[in-house]
């Protein structure tokens, strides 16, 4: 990141982070303790109340980059859905969680980078967001679901491929679970398509860092399918070599792409899909915010 914004991304993390560990985790406390910790996280970040550390630092990066309190409540509300998550039983419940855990992050990054204050390029770093956490959901099953009891596939999907619970318990993936992990593998690239044609608009000493991030992200399904979709046998996770092999592709790259689009569909092992209907993302509209 260019050192003017990393300052301010580095608090954002701390402050998704530290929300991330209130209910996930090792010492976690009684779900009423959760919700009114986040709750006192939430007025402190909105500037409704005094407070220090992490929440105040985020305030004050709030404040300095326009970001709206309302994503802000949208990110807690959901960090709050997972103190007692049901699993959603429709993908349209998934996104309206993921509003707040994934698509108001991306519009924070998008200020904090000096994202111009426009509804489509905000629409894009909303769906960019969520393209990363669709790929967490497919990636970190075994993790949700054995250590979290969560799922966070929905119900809709594993009944449309015969998944059974039993078959998230298994050593192995059923052909059902592989299958179920191929077609939300498939909506996700749909996401990646609207994230990275996005990342043109944002300030030019930002754009590789982004573009890279999305290609480091992508490059999981890449590694989930030569894995054949068994997400359970082990977690689909990148070597070193591998992020530090395509970083230095996408850098060399770079002089030679035309753009962030050009540049992901030279580096990365995904190819973005074309303008499909069937892959065609209706993103949330940040100006209701």
């Amino acid at each position: 990141m260019p050192e003017r914004a990393r300052q301010d991304t580095h608090v954002l993390y701390a402050f998704f982070r530290s929300a991330d560990e209130i209910v996930d985790g090792d010492t976690t406390p009684s779900a009423a303790d959760q919700r009114d910790r986040l709750d006192r996280m939430r007025r402190v970040a909105r500037g409704d109340r005094t407070g220090e550390g992490i929440p105040a630092a985020f305030a004050d990066v709030r404040r300095d980059n326009g970001i709206p309190p309302a994503d802000v409540d949208r990110f807690i509300e959901a960090m709050q859905t997972d103190v007692d998550q049901e699993p959603f039983e429709t993908f349209a419940e998934l996104r309206t969680y993921m509003e707040g855990s994934a698509a108001a992050v991306g519009r924070m990054m998008a200020r904090v980078l000096g994202a111009p204050d426009d509804a489509e390029v905000l629409r894009r770093a909303s769906a960019l967001g969520e393209a990363f956490q669709l790929t967490n959901f497919v990636r970190d099953v075994r993790e949700d679901h054995r250590q979290l009891d969560r799922v966070y596939l929905p119900l809709e999907t594993l009944r449309k491929f015969d998944v059974a619970r039993g078959d998230l318990e298994a050593e192995k993936a059923s052909r059902a679970l592989r299958a179920a992990v191929g077609y939300e593998l498939d909506r996700a690239l749909g996401f990646y398509r609207e994230g990275v044609t996005g990342i043109q608009h944002l300030p030019a000493d930002c754009r590789f860092p982004v573009t890279l991030a999305a290609i480091l992200y992508a490059d999981h399904h890449r590694l989930m399918r030569e894995q054949g979709l068994d997400v359970l046998a082990q977690r689909p996770t990148l070597s070193r070599s591998r992020k530090l092999w395509l970083a230095a592709k996408a850098r060399g790259l770079r002089p030679l792409s035309d753009g962030p689009v050009d540049l992901f569909e030279r580096a990365s092992a995904v190819d973005l899909p074309e303008d499909d209907e069937r892959l065609r993302v209706t993103v949330v509209d940040p100006a209701r915010h």
